[in-house]
Parts: C-alpha cells; structure tokens; sequence
C-alpha cells in the first residue's frame, strides 16, 4: 500500500520561505519518479519541480532559483525548499510518485499525497 504524506504548508509573508516534506511508504522514494504539484483555485493542477531515480531535477520557470526539490533515501522523503515566495505561489501543493517515469501530465502519476496548502501574501 502507497501512502504519501505532505507537511510544511502554511502562511507566509511575500518574500519568505517554507519548506514542504512529503513522508512515502510503500515505495522506496529512490526507485520511483517524484514530483511536487501545486493547484490553485479554478486552474489546472501544475507540475512544479520532479525528480528522477537518478537524481536528475526539473523546475517550472516560475520557480527556478528559487526553489529546490531534493530526496533523503534514507528517511524515504521528499522536500521542496521554497525561498522568495511570491503571492502567484499561493496554491494547495500535492506530493506525486510514479514507478515508471516522470510525466508531465497529472493525469499520469500513479499516486499522490492529500496536499498541504501553501498561501503568500
């Protein structure tokens, strides 16, 4: 059974910074493609950052320099570092894994945390 189970979220002054962890079981976080999402209000759930079995990353445009997606084998984790937040960063954040590759689509990950929401202002 695959659980994945966000933290971090909160409020936050423009310009400040969180930190979201995501705890997995059920799967051996170095094995398996992670990603983070976020979904505001009304818009479509985007990926913000992934990265693969070997360590390689990705970020959306928006939050290059500004964030870091890293894993601890060890702990079975994921983490989003985010720094500078920005009001446009305001969204529910979900935690993503997928046991065959790092897609793109939403549509395509196999399983996903409950979300922990994230708000600048």
């Amino acid at each position: 059974h695959v659980q994945l189970v966000e933290s971090g979220g909160g409020s936050v002054q423009a310009g400040g910074s969180l930190r979201l962890s995501c705890a997995v079981s059920g799967y051996t976080v170095g094995n398996v493609c992670m990603g983070w999402f976020r979904q505001a209000p009304g818009k479509d759930r985007d990926l913000v950052a992934r990265i693969s079995r070997a360590g390689t990353t990705w970020y959306k445009d928006s939050v290059k320099d500004r964030f870091n997606i890293s894993k601890d084998n060890a702990k079975n984790t994921l983490s989003l570092q985010m720094n500078s937040l920005k009001p446009e960063d305001s969204a529910m954040y979900y935690c993503a894994a997928d046991s065959f590759r790092c897609w793109w689509s939403a549509s395509r990950w196999d399983y996903w945390g409950q979300g922990t929401q994230v708000t600048v202002s």
